[in-house]
Order: structure tokens, then sequence, then C-alpha cells
């Protein structure tokens, strides 16, 4: 019994912290949003939705379906699978996780995760439903992270092609050619959306919509600037270059200095599980006679509330954005 209370208590908390960081990049997502909304390229024009090409579009077999592709949830869920590289539809998305909540409903009902039936419920089919949100989180994040990575490679070959007489549709083309994905397909889209007839500017524009960062808005603005202005495009594609490897030169050695707060951060999380296991191992009456007690219940729910609010302030003191 005492390794069953502690087994509850593990998948519990994993549950919940998977929860809680999902929650965090979703909030996280949002404050790019805002502050990309700022840096609107060229007068802030905005172009209509009608005005893309090649870009996929959700197949529907039924009505329901249709009803649910109209839903702003699911074209901002099928903007999140585009920009994770994924060819997931994303009204089956939300219908998977519909039948996974209705799922982890039923578990929930079973196992009393959070002693009372209905919080364990509601808890676990929260949980179950954000697992596919969570995967695509995941895909999403890493292959921004590489996007970024791979960017001022991109940005110093645009530039010496540039610098050899290179027009910048042919340099977009080379660069899609020669560089690996992520980076080379996105830039591929771009390449044939102008060679279809789109406005580079408007090629440029959908692309800062399928990879949202700030690194590639600058290069947006750079180009749409130039070109209404003029200038040494390559010179400015080098120096945003430069500055994009200085940037990831101060994340790193922030990261360094704030390994500290992260380790101890980590040990505070791990800490409290340590000691309930060993508790349970030698002295399993010592938890199992407040599990059975109603206020004790109380307790252990309030120290699990204790330990995840601590977890989420430590994760925002040491996440130090740069």
């Amino acid at each position: 019994m005492p390794y069953l209370w502690l087994l509850l208590f593990i998948v519990m908390f994993a549950l919940v912290l998977l929860a809680v960081s999902l929650g965090l990049r979703l909030l996280e997502a949002e404050r790019k949003k805002r502050v990309s909304n700022i840096l609107q390229t060229v007068a802030g024009r905005i172009y209509p939705e009608e005005a893309r090409i090649l870009v996929r579009q959700v197949v529907t077999t039924s009505r329901l379906e249709a009803t649910m592709a109209r839903w702003p949830i699911t074209r901002k869920l099928g903007t999140w699978i585009r920009q994770a590289g994924m060819d997931w539809n994303p009204v089956q998305v939300l219908v998977l996780a519909g039948v996974l909540a209705i799922i982890g409903a039923l578990v929930g009902t079973q196992v009393r995760v959070l002693l009372v039936p209905g919080l364990s419920s509601l808890a676990l089919a929260a949980a179950f439903a954000g697992f596919p949100f969570f995967i695509i989180s995941r895909r999403r994040a890493r292959r921004l992270a590489l996007f970024e990575r791979q960017f001022p490679e991109a940005l110093d070959f645009l530039a010496r092609s540039l610098r050899a007489g290179h027009s910048i549709s042919a340099s977009l083309d080379m660069l899609s050619a020669e560089l690996p994905p992520p980076l080379g397909p996105e830039f591929r889209i771009v390449y044939e959306e102008q060679n279809l007839g789109s406005p580079l500017e408007l090629a440029l524009r959908r692309l800062v919509d399928r990879v949202p960062l700030m690194d590639v808005r600058f290069f947006v603005s750079a180009v749409l600037l130039q070109r209404q202005t003029g200038g040494n495009l390559a010179e400015i594609l080098r120096n945003l270059a430069r500055v994009i490897r200085e940037r990831f030169q101060l994340k790193g050695q922030v990261r360094a200095m704030s390994a500290h707060g992260r380790i101890t951060a980590a040990f505070l999380t791990v800490l409290p599980i340590v000691t309930m296991l060993g508790l349970m191992l030698l002295a399993p009456d010592y938890l199992r006679g407040m599990a059975r007690d109603p206020h004790g219940r109380y307790l252990i729910a309030a120290a699990i509330l204790g330990q995840i609010t601590g977890y989420v302030l430590m994760r925002r003191i040491t996440n130090i954005k740069i």
C-alpha cells in the first residue's frame, strides 16, 4: 500500500509538471506574438489570408470536420503544426485530444491521483488531452531552435552570394539547395512563391508566419527596407549574422552563470520525492496515517500545490531571456 501511494504521487507530480510546462510555453508564445506585432515590417502592412499560395489546406471529410476547421483554435493549432514541420491534421488532433480526455476521466474514477475522485478525473483528463499538444509544442520548439542556429550561416551565405553579383531571388534558390532542413525547405517555399508570381515582400511575410522568430523578422525588415530605400544589403546581412552570433554567445554565458540556480531548482524539486521514498521504506506507517486522515489529505494536497508553485517560481527566476 505505501508503494501504491508513492507511485500515485510520482505520477501525479509528473503530470502536473507537464501541464504547467505546457501552459508556460503557451504564455511565452503569446508574449512573443505581442512583441512580434510591435515589430511589423515596413509600415506594419499585413496581407489578407487569401493572398497565400503554396499552403496546404485542411481536407475535411464531414460536416463536423468542416465546422471544426473554422474554429480559431483549429487555425491556431494548424499554424503550430506547420511551424513544427509536421503533417498532422489539426481537426484530427482535436478529436484525439477529446478521446484522450475521456479516457483520462475514466481512469481518474479508478485511480484517485488527487485523493478526490472528481479532481482526479479532471486532472487526468487534462493531462491525457494535453499530450498531443505537448508533442507538437516540443517538436515546434526543437525545429525553431534548429532554424535559429542555422540562420547566421544562411545570412552569411546570402551576403556572399549578393557580393558575388547574384540577385536576391537567385541567392534564395542557392540557399535553399545548399542548407539542410528546416532552413533549406523554408527558403525553398519563399523562392517558389515569388517564382510563381507572388511579390517577394509577400513571400517573406509568409516566412515570418511560418517561422515566428525575431531574427527572421529582422531579416525580412532589412530586405524589404533595402528594396525601398536602397543600401548595401550584403553588409546589412553580414552585420545581422554577427549580432545573432554574439547573442548566442551571450546566451551561453548566461546559461553557464545560471547553472547553479537551475541545479538547485532541480534538487529542490526532486528532494521531496526522495524524502517520501525514504519514509516509505524506513517508516511505512508515518505517511500511511496521514493519507487515511481527512485533514492529512488536505495537507498532502497543500504540499503538492506548494511544490508546484515553487517549481514554477524557480523556473521563471532561472529562465533569463536574451
